[in-house]
């Protein structure tokens, strides 16, 4: 599971005496691995194996998550992949998020003023989370990115979040391997701190095909949390490299600017109670 983030204490025994309940935290394992294989869907056998939980126990909870639609199976009832039941939860957190509200119609204007792909992410323990997108016409993904994790430490939308982000508040955010997506992804901690470094002179940070090969990609952190608190969210664009010119880069990133100060004006005020945890 994620690590937890450093706008949230853990819930553990150690910082405020509540034990955890065993047979929750298994089914929001489950949930969370059957969600993370996307179309993949998994035999039983994986999900004991990946899991190390007993063949009979986590066979009576799936049972009882498909029963109640949050998992799914096939015609022959032995492969288990996620249900529409967490489709609703999420949507839900989409519909009653108040900053989603005010970024998707900028996303909009700027893929009506540029065409080119814009999105919207939250950090969440090592990884992003993408919260909305707007494809460009030019090309279109077979698949929405919506819901979908990706490793904050390669993307420019969690590099954006990391770079606002130093010692101890990084190291929540960063795993201590750093597994490569493609050939250009910084696997290296040190160069990966180098680019955050430079990520913070710049005031945005970018990456050239290190989650998505032939894609340049530029991220910029919404720095509407509460004072003293590091952003959560970040929005980005991604281009297709044979077509980004010095020019046009220069273009996207005076437009995600001008769009970054409208976004964080337009945020509603924090306060202690509504601040997400």
């Amino acid at each position: 599971m994620a690590a937890s983030s450093d706008e949230s204490p853990g819930i553990d025994d150690k910082t405020t005496g509540v034990r955890e309940v065993k047979s929750a935290a298994r089914t929001l394992e489950l949930l969370e691995l059957l969600a993370s294989r996307q179309n993949r869907p998994a035999r039983l056998r994986e999900l004991t194996e990946a899991l190390d939980v007993p063949r009979s126990s986590l066979y009576a909870l799936l049972r009882t998550l498909t029963k109640h639609g949050w998992v799914r199976t096939d015609a022959s009832g032995t492969m288990y992949g996620i249900g529409i039941r967490a489709l609703l939860a999420g949507t839900s957190y989409l519909d009653t998020d108040p900053h989603l509200r005010i970024v998707k119609p900028v996303l909009d204007e700027l893929g009506e003023k540029l065409d080119e792909t814009f999105h919207f992410g939250r950090l969440d323990g090592f990884d992003v989370v993408y919260l909305a997108t707007r494809e460009s016409g030019q090309y279109l993904r077979p698949y929405s990115r919506v819901g979908r994790r990706m490793p904050a430490y390669c993307t420019a939308l969690g590099k954006a979040l990391l770079a606002e982000r130093e010692g101890d508040a990084l190291d929540l955010h960063v795993p201590e391997e750093l597994t490569a997506s493609t050939p250009h992804t910084l696997t290296d901690r040190d160069a990966l701190e180098a680019d955050l470094e430079r990520a913070r002179q710049r005031g945005h940070a970018i990456d050239v095909e290190e989650n998505s090969l032939g894609l340049h990609c530029f991220g910029f952190a919404l720095r509407y949390a509460p004072e003293g608190r590091p952003p959560r969210d970040a929005i980005s664009c991604s281009v297709p490299v044979a077509r980004l010119t010095p020019d046009r880069g220069s273009e996207i990133v005076a437009a995600m600017q001008e769009a970054r100060e409208r976004i964080e004006h337009a945020a509603p005020p924090f306060t202690e109670d509504s601040w997400e945890v």
